[in-house]
C-alpha cells in the first residue's frame, strides 16, 4: 500500500517529513488540508488524537510530527546509530518544540491587544533567548545538531521556515548559522527539486486567527 502523509497545505510540522521522503526518494501521496476551514468535526473524529500530521504506511498509522519524521529517516545516515547522538539531537528538539509552542499562539490571537504583547514578547524575548543559544550550537557543531546532516536538521529547518511565515521575518538574517542550515537543507537533491515545483507557501493570517 502507498505511504500518505496528512497535514495541512503549509510546511510546519510535516514539511521536514516532506522534505526527508523526498530526499530519501520514497514515494508517498501528499494528501493536504484546508487550514482555515478547521476543525472540521468530522475528519477530527477519524484522527487517533484529533490532530495532524498522520503519517500511514501498510494500513498502519503513525501520529505525531517528530516520531514520523525520524521513522521515515530510518535505515539511513539521517539517524545516528550512537544512541548518545540520537539523544542530543532530541533533547536540542526539545528546546526547539519549547520554543514553537510560543509561535502559534501568538499567531492566531484574535484579540488585538492580546496579539500585540504576545507578538512583542515573541520577538523581544523568546527568539532572542532561544535563538542565541541555537545559532551557538549550530556553529559549536559543524553548523548541525549533531555534527552532521541528520533527521533533526530538517525538524529545525522546518520550525524556521514556519516561523518565518507566520511571522513575516527571516530568522536567518540575525543567526546566521541558523539561516546557513535552513539553505543546505532547501538544496539538497530532492528537496531541492520539491521547493521549486511546491512554491512558495502563503498564509492569510487574518483568517488564520481564533474566532472571537
Amino acid at each position: 500500500m502507498p505511504k500518505k502523509l496528512f497535514y495541512f497545505n503549509l510546511n510546519g510540522l510535516a514539511e521536514p517529513i516532506r522534505y526527508i521522503l523526498h530526499y530519501t526518494n520514497q514515494k508517498f501521496e501528499d494528501i493536504r488540508y484546508d487550514v482555515y476551514t478547521w476543525p472540521d468535526p468530522k475528519i477530527k473524529a477519524t484522527l487517533p488524537y484529533g490532530q495532524f500530521p498522520v503519517y500511514e504506511e501498510d494500513g498502519r498509522i503513525l501520529t505525531q510530527s517528530l516520531a514520523i519524521t525520524k521513522y521515515v529517516a530510518r535505515g539511513t545516515d539521517l539517524v545516528p546509530t550512537d544512541p548518545w547522538d540520537n539523544a542530543v539531537i532530541e533533547s536540542t528538539l526539545f528546546s526547539i518544540l519549547d520554543y514553537w509552542k510560543n509561535v502559534v499562539p501568538s499567531v492566531r490571537e484574535a484579540d488585538p491587544v492580546k496579539h500585540a504583547e504576545l507578538r512583542k514578547n515573541l520577538l523581544e524575548q523568546s527568539i532572542p533567548y532561544f535563538f542565541s543559544r541555537f545559532n551557538k550550537h549550530l556553529e559549536d557543531n559543524g553548523g548541525f545538531l549533531n555534527g552532521k546532516l541528520s533527521w533533526g536538521d530538517f525538524v529545525f529547518c522546518g520550525v524556521i521556515e514556519a516561523s518565518d511565515l507566520f511571522l513575516g521575518i527571516e530568522l536567518g538574517k540575525d543567526y546566521p548559522a541558523v539561516g546557513n542550515l535552513v539553505k543546505h537543507i532547501r538544496n539538497l537533491p530532492g528537496v531541492k527539486e520539491y521547493v521549486k515545483a511546491n512554491g512558495p507557501f502563503t498564509i492569510d493570517l487574518e483568517r488564520f486567527k481564533y474566532q472571537k
